[in-house]
């Protein structure tokens, strides 16, 4: 027999995924508008910076300053080895870089961080409450508002501020080859130097 409530239950427990889904997705269109790279090793960086996150607060380290630090040092170290010099290069070189550059990045954050599952209390507890007969997470709600933020301040940034629409160019005008795969805008390399 068809159970109406578990299926309101299923829809409601999958809304906060979709709302997660779309960080994703935003993260793939705002380094694809500002580098012209479809970057695939978006997600292994997560993982990298996630992971670092954990073992560091496990570890007793000051960890908001120290996984940033981690995480902008790799994102440079990255950008001048891997990806600097593919400028230019054609959309499948740089499709396949990132690719690889995703399993090299998963390879030393579980070389690095352990393969181990890892526990994190954010302080948001993850028992259920009840409305109308339908369990609902409050970790879900909680994400789910986080991300939902997130996104509202990422369209607000673009939308009104000078630096937000000068970063993400106009679907009209065509991607320069020139630009830097990295999205620094006039500090990659450029043809004919």
């Amino acid at each position: 027999m068809f159970d109406v409530q578990f299926l309101i239950e299923v829809m409601i427990g999958g809304l906060p995924s979709g709302v997660m889904y779309s960080l994703v997705a935003i993260g793939f269109v705002l380094i694809y508008k500002t580098s012209g790279v479809l970057n695939f090793a978006q997600g292994a960086m997560l993982l990298f910076a996630a992971l670092t996150f954990v073992s560091l607060v496990e570890r007793g380290v000051s960890f908001p300053l120290a996984t940033l630090a981690v995480m902008v040092a790799l994102g440079i170290a990255i950008e001048r080895t891997v990806l600097r010099p593919l400028v230019n290069q054609a959309p499948i070189t740089l499709f396949m870089a990132t690719l690889g550059l995703s399993y090299i990045i998963e390879g030393a954050a579980q070389l690095l961080w352990g393969t181990q599952v890892h526990g994190l209390d954010i302080g948001v507890s993850d028992l259920p409450f009840e409305v109308g007969g339908v369990l609902i997470s409050q970790f879900d709600l909680f994400a789910a508002a986080v991300a939902g933020g997130l996104v509202a301040v990422f369209a607000l940034f673009f939308r009104y501020t000078r630096t937000g629409s000068r970063s993400v160019p106009s679907p009209t005008i065509p991607l320069p080859r020139s630009r830097s795969v990295c999205g620094c805008h006039g500090s990659g390399p450029r043809p004919g130097r």
